[in-house]
């Protein structure tokens, strides 16, 4: 079954250009369609501290289908595209937790979105905790290493 997905929004007010670290900061807005959402869309989403935002990496120009060194470092193993969070995934798609600010009618704003500017966006969730992951975590030294800037 072939789906198609159609954005309900877009980021607007953040970066212009991909820069790898230091997102933890900046702050954009979501613009929500209104030809694709109600205007009671987000009626009890201020009530939430954080979003779950899906977008699409709009400007990326390649797609790996197997393996890279993350961020292309050679100091760190290859590993396949599954095994890491590069935007250059098979469907650009990015998921992002991040702080919701304020909520005005259909604009978000938010903090620590790592989209970029003009970033479609497919959906929005709420935050839940519960959804987080139960158990201990388990992930390789590099991707601590590559995520101790990031946000």
């Amino acid at each position: 079954m072939q789906h198609s997905f159609v954005p309900i929004g877009t980021v607007r007010g953040s970066r212009q250009e991909s820069v790898q670290d230091n997102w933890g900061s900046v702050e954009c807005r979501i613009e929500i369609d209104p030809e694709e959402l109600e205007a009671d869309a987000t009626l009890g989403l201020r009530d939430y501290s954080h979003i779950e935002v899906v977008f699409t990496f709009h400007r990326a120009d390649r797609v790996c289908r197997g393996t890279q060194h993350p961020r292309g470092n050679p100091s760190w193993p290859r590993v396949g595209v599954l095994a890491q969070r590069a935007p250059n995934r098979p469907n650009h798609i990015g998921i992002t937790v991040c702080e919701l600010v304020a909520v005005e009618g259909l604009t978000l704003s938010v903090r620590g979105l790592d989209a970029l500017d003009g970033s479609p966006v497919l959906d929005v969730k709420p935050y839940l905790p519960d959804f987080a992951p139960r158990g201990e975590i388990r992930e390789p030294q590099w991707s601590r290493e590559l995520m101790s800037d990031y946000f």
